[in-house]
């Protein structure tokens, strides 16, 4: 079983950044793809960007492309996601997700696929 634990987010203005940590438990934890998603209030949770469990496939939503960066250090147990350039729009509850993989380059995109959550930490992007 893998438990996640999510930090660093936090107020942010438009066009700044901020980085969000993700951080395992488990021994196992280089057999887990990861993913970030996100709720924003009234909304469905969404796709935000997932990482193999080797590191060396990442996958973004349209929406973060070009501004967000996935990225893990499965030494540490960690996933980052550094977020640049925020828009007011990123606002929500970002949560990590940890999906077991057999293959190291797997990536998955639906909150279907993955297994365990965390609490999820609030993103606020003002004007």
């Amino acid at each position: 079983q893998v438990q996640v634990v999510e930090s660093g987010g936090g107020l942010a203005q438009a066009g700044g950044s901020l980085r969000l940590s993700c951080a395992a438990s488990g021994r196992t934890f280089r057999s887990y793809a990861m993913g970030w998603f996100r709720q924003a209030p009234g909304k469905e949770r969404e796709f935000v960007a997932a990482i193999s469990w080797s590191g060396g496939n990442t996958y973004y939503a349209d929406s973060v492309k070009g501004r967000f960066t996935i990225s893990r250090d499965n030494a540490k147990n960690t996933v980052f996601l550094q977020m640049n350039s925020l828009k007011p729009e990123d606002t929500a509850v970002y949560y990590c997700a940890a999906a077991p993989t057999l293959l190291p380059t797997t990536v998955h995109v639906t909150t279907t696929q993955y297994v365990y959550w965390g609490q999820g930490t609030q993103v606020t992007v003002s004007s």
